[in-house]
Parts: structure tokens; sequence; C-alpha cells
């Protein structure tokens, strides 16, 4: 398939999946008898995976090394899986930095919807607090 059916396919643009071939992410393409890249379907998944790593915040020095270790076969699944091992474990430890902030964030959601039901409760009449005037105002001792 031709570089835009790619891009169409898997969410990507031209300009990225150029990118990622000369960085080393994505194997070179073949050429067609145009020098046109072809790609093989099966990219597609190596594709859909780097999206994965990338969004749970893998940095793209470590996704090139996942993929130069990938490149050089099986011997290198050990690496492979250590590598992916201690990406999920900060995968993990960001999971529960979000929970801790949700659960900050619900909190405060839960504070504004009390006070809304505080000024329901109220019919939205508030005391007013005026300012005395001067020389009105208790003097405390010093």
């Amino acid at each position: 398939m031709r570089i835009g059916e790619l891009a169409r396919r898997s969410g990507l643009t031209a300009h990225t999946i150029r990118y990622y071939e000369r960085i080393g992410l994505l194997p070179y393409a073949d050429r067609d008898s145009s020098r046109h890249r072809d790609y093989d379907a099966s990219i597609l998944a190596w594709i859909q995976f780097l999206g994965r790593l990338k969004a749970t915040g893998m940095p793209i020095r470590d996704m090139l090394r996942y993929a130069a270790l990938r490149e050089r076969g099986v011997e290198t699944e050990a690496e492979r899986r250590d590598l992916l091992v201690r990406h999920r474990e900060s995968v993990r430890r960001h999971a529960a930095d979000l929970r801790d902030c949700l659960l900050v964030l619900d909190a405060k959601i839960a504070g504004y919807a009390d006070a809304e039901k505080r000024i329901q409760d109220h019919d939205g009449v508030f005391p007013e607090f005026r300012r005395k005037p001067a020389g009105t105002r208790a003097t405390r001792a010093r």
C-alpha cells in the first residue's frame, strides 16, 4: 500500500510515517517501480503498538531501543520484555497519580455541588455584610 493509504488506515500523517521511518521506528519501505513507498499491511499492527507506547508516555528513545531490539530478532525477546516491564511499572505509577488527582477533583466538584445546594436551600438570599461606619466599630484593647 502507498503512504497515503497507510496514513489513512493508521491515523498517522504521511509526514509522521516518513519521520518514523527516518529515525528507525518503522523499517524502510520497499519501493515500487515508480519509486513510491510500498508498505505491507502487516506494518499496521506495529504502528498500532507504537501508538500504544506513545499514548502511555514511553519516551521515543525507549521506543527506538525497542524497535532496534525487535529488528535483531528473537534473541532479544528477554530484553524487550524487560523494557516493557519497566515501562508498565511507570504506567502503573502514572495511573495511580491520575487516580489521586481524580479524587481531589471529585472532592472539589462535590464541594461546589454542596455550595449550590446551600444556595438553593436559602433561596439565594444572603445576609448583607456591610462595613460599619468608622467610629461605630468596637475598639479592641491592646
